[in-house]
């Protein structure tokens, strides 16, 4: 039997590819005597993981640079190369790269919410400078196109910090020159002056989030409250981003109506403020993510397929990894198995209607507190494989 393992991360208790290797033991002790060929696939959705995994497949090396977190302290973040001869076919047509070497950032290894203390979590204070510190480093480096993936932000700059590493300048109401400017700063800020870097490369964003800017639906109202904004500060903070986009859209001389392009209210925006900045383009993340693991393949020579994450809502259901595997999996008549430590009943109702060919496990015992299951989720995960595939294929 041919099996692939395809699992995107289990928040805060195992990568990707830990979650492939605890699923892989449980399928080896569910066949302990039979010959299974088990394909490890582990998936990413443009946040933790992203450069490791893209750059593994494609035969890439990582380095890591010292560069500025969140909070402005000091991090050391990965960036990824890869020669683009190196790249599924596909992905070459997704990606028109003017030369050879692509460079790869993962935000949530530069400014990611998970560096920064539960405690200390507000967009206020955090910024993407960092970001553009690497966008500055892979161009030195002779970058011929830049990828970003950017789940997983702690910030809501709209890539201000990003833009000010790449040559930016914000001034203050006195005249002087504010360094690395944070949303928490922005009430003093007068104007913009730029002495931003050229030629910067093209610059690609994965995402597969549809949020505008502002409003009701945007970066502050959706993804605020997860990085700390508490709910009385939304409408306020919301206003403020509205303040600076104006600024930012007559600084760059484009039109206000960019603020409501899908997927400019991403990550806090970044990918609003450099495509203003530096034209960056907004590309879709999961079906180039698909195309560079080169999945489609590899789900058709699977005779089974195992998925999940560490928590399958409603959101899962917006073009996350494993529903879409599950989607793909179904579309070739194939039966797949998704386990995650946290199931919502109404999500796992619309997939069962939908996709017959799939059913889902979860893989934490009743009753068990967080911390417990996420101490015990590799495990649980590879005694849930083993359960299921026995009941479901006996041998």
């Amino acid at each position: 039997m041919n099996i692939l393992a395809a699992f995107d991360k289990f928040k805060d208790s195992m990568s990707a590819a830990e979650a492939c290797k605890s699923a892989a033991i449980g399928i080896v002790a569910a066949y302990p005597d039979q010959p299974t060929s088990v394909t490890l696939t582990p998936l990413t959705d443009g946040g933790e993981g992203f450069v490791d995994i893209l750059t593994q497949v494609a035969n890439g090396h990582i380095e890591f640079h010292t560069v500025s977190g969140p909070r402005s302290e000091e991090v050391s973040a990965p960036l990824g190369w890869v020669e683009s001869e190196n790249l599924p076919t596909e992905v070459k047509s997704m990606l028109p790269i003017p030369g050879d070497r692509i460079a790869i950032i993962e935000m949530a290894a530069v400014s990611g919410l998970e560096m920064v203390p539960f405690e200390a979590r507000h967009p206020r204070h955090c910024t993407s400078y960092g970001v553009g510190e690497l966008i500055r480093i892979a161009h030195a480096q002779g970058a011929s196109a830049i990828l970003m993936g950017i789940g997983g932000s702690a910030t809501s700059d709209l890539g201000v910090g990003a833009l000010e590493a790449l040559g930016l300048y914000a001034c203050a109401n006195n005249g002087q020159r504010i360094e690395k400017m944070t949303p928490e700063q922005w009430p003093f800020f007068k104007n913009f002056t730029s002495q931003l870097l050229q030629p910067i490369p093209p610059i690609y964003i994965a995402c597969d989030v549809g949020n505008p800017l502002l409003g009701t639906e945007g970066a502050a109202a959706i993804y605020g409250p997860q990085k700390g904004l508490l709910a009385e500060e939304i409408e306020a903070y919301d206003q403020m981003c509205g303040q600076m986009a104006d600024h930012l859209c007559d600084f760059f001389q484009h039109p206000k109506t960019v603020q409501t392009l899908a997927g400019s209210g991403a990550a806090g925006g970044i990918g609003f403020g450099l495509h203003l900045g530096c034209q960056a383009q907004l590309v879709p993340g999961f079906p180039l993510v698909a195309a560079w693991l080169e999945l489609d393949a590899r789900i058709q020579q699977a005779d089974l397929i195992l998925t999940g994450e560490g928590k399958f809502d409603q959101s899962s259901l917006d073009g996350k990894g494993p529903y879409a595997l599950i989607q793909s999996a179904d579309k070739h008549g194939k039966q797949a198995l998704l386990f995650a430590g946290k199931i919502d009943p109404d999500a796992a109702d619309k997939v069962q209607l939908r996709h017959t060919n799939c059913a889902l496990y979860s893989i934490s015992p009743d009753g068990d507190p967080l911390e417990k299951a996420l101490f015990e989720a590799p495990g649980n995960l590879q005694h849930k494989v083993t359960e299921m595939i026995q009941h479901c294929y006996p041998i």
